[in-house]
């Protein structure tokens, strides 16, 4: 997969992938919106070129008390993630090339208060979803905001994803209706965030995002 040209439908009006971005984009404000006072703690796993808060956080009042990290893989995403943070004054934005499914790349960094979990779910196997929903636990606040995206082609296990989160401590507060065309979803985590195990992959991509 070239990903540095899947991201170009991004830049497509009205395609599913700039859809999708636009209701992320809008759940990481909330998220933002929702956060307590003082400083915030913000990760994405494969965050590709970081639009899912490089283009919310530069016009955000919380701008200046967040810290984030994107982990992406795929070095010319990578380098244009980088590329926007310099370029919109986000010094505290630090991305990292590397594995995404790493629970090292995370180290430091959580628990969290907002947890970024898009193109993810979608290229994974189901034991895969459910062993990252699990370690979610562990990057993840209390309190804190897991978004997660989705295709809603066959099989659709968006409602499955659900419930995954679900029994894990995890409060539903946002998800996309089902003829969106994508999923998209918002967790609050209830219970006490769960010891980060070092050295854990938490999955193997396989397809498509």
């Amino acid at each position: 997969m070239d990903w540095h040209e899947w991201h170009g439908d991004y830049d497509v009006p009205g395609s599913s992938l700039a859809r999708r971005l636009e209701v992320v984009q809008g759940q990481v404000r909330s998220a933002l919106d929702g956060c307590p006072p003082g400083p915030l703690q913000v990760v994405s796993m494969c965050a590709g070129e970081g639009r899912d808060l490089l283009e919310v956080l530069p016009k955000h009042p919380r701008r200046d008390d967040v810290r984030a990290r994107l982990v992406e893989l795929d070095p010319r995403s990578t380098a244009i993630a980088e590329e926007t943070a310099r370029s919109t004054g986000l010094t505290q934005v630090e991305v990292v090339e590397g594995d995404a499914a790493l629970t090292d790349n995370y180290a430091g960094m959580v628990p969290a208060d907002v947890v970024l979990v898009c193109g993810v779910f979608g290229n994974i196997s189901d034991e895969d979803i459910e062993r990252t929903i699990d370690t979610c636990r562990a990057l993840s606040k209390s309190g804190g905001t897991t978004i997660w995206t989705r295709h809603r082609g066959e099989p659709d296990l968006v409602p499955t994803i659900c419930d995954w989160f679900e029994e894990r401590g995890f409060e539903r507060l946002y998800l996309s209706p089902p003829d969106a065309g994508f999923g998209v979803g918002a967790h609050r985590f209830t219970d006490p965030p769960q010891p980060l195990t070092p050295g854990q992959s938490m999955f193997t991509f396989a397809s498509q995002r």
